[in-house]
């Protein structure tokens, strides 16, 4: 369990941290939330940045840490979801399209079978983490209440539900179009690559 590895499994154990505080409603621990999904999210920086650098990589690691990864990002999103931001089903395609991909690489990553990462998806990836964060800034700003009170024409501008929805939207269809593609253009190493286990 070398130290990239240990700050992968901090960062699963500070996700179920992060939604519970986010999902209080009280805005003191909202804005705790915020600074643990910063703090998990620096561990995923560090921790690959360890692994590369003193070359601490492990079978395990190359499973968890994209895992770990998403697992935060899917409990932000969700957490949208519970508090009446965004719409269940466009985040409920998101998080499945990232987990099979994330797992289909992982396991390839386990039979010494490399695939690439599309440019269009790490556009995608770009889209989601930005606006991910966008929303957890603006969130946040709005928990303090003086300064709601008198921004509230700005977070009504920031938050308007039709630019949010559209918004996701158009992650939601970039997601599925780049998750096609992945499928498609590596169809022929995913066959070679469950060929080979049978």
């Amino acid at each position: 369990m070398v130290l990239p590895n240990q700050l992968t499994v901090l960062r699963i154990i500070l996700t179920p941290i992060f939604l519970v505080l986010f999902l209080s409603g009280e805005p003191a621990l909202i804005q705790i939330s915020v600074v643990v999904y910063l703090i998990a999210a620096i561990t995923d920086w560090y921790d690959g940045w360890l692994a590369r650098k003193f070359n601490y990589i492990t079978e395990w690691g190359k499973f968890m840490d994209p895992l770990a990864d998403k697992i935060l990002t899917s409990a932000a999103f969700l957490g949208f979801v519970f508090i009446g931001v965004l719409p269940l089903w466009m985040v409920l395609i998101v998080i499945a399209r990232d987990m099979l991909i994330t797992l289909l690489r992982a396991y390839a990553d386990y039979r010494k079978v490399a695939f690439s990462t599309s440019h269009l998806a790490q556009w995608k990836t770009f889209f989601q983490m930005i606006f991910l964060y966008y929303l957890l800034f603006i969130h946040t700003l709005s928990t303090f209440k003086e300064f709601y009170s008198t921004k509230k024409n700005l977070f009504d501008l920031l938050l308007n539900p039709s630019l949010v929805y559209y918004t996701m939207l158009f992650i939601t269809l970039l997601t599925v179009i780049t998750g096609i593609a992945y499928l498609y253009n590596d169809r022929f190493l995913f066959k070679k690559l469950f060929k080979n286990e049978n």
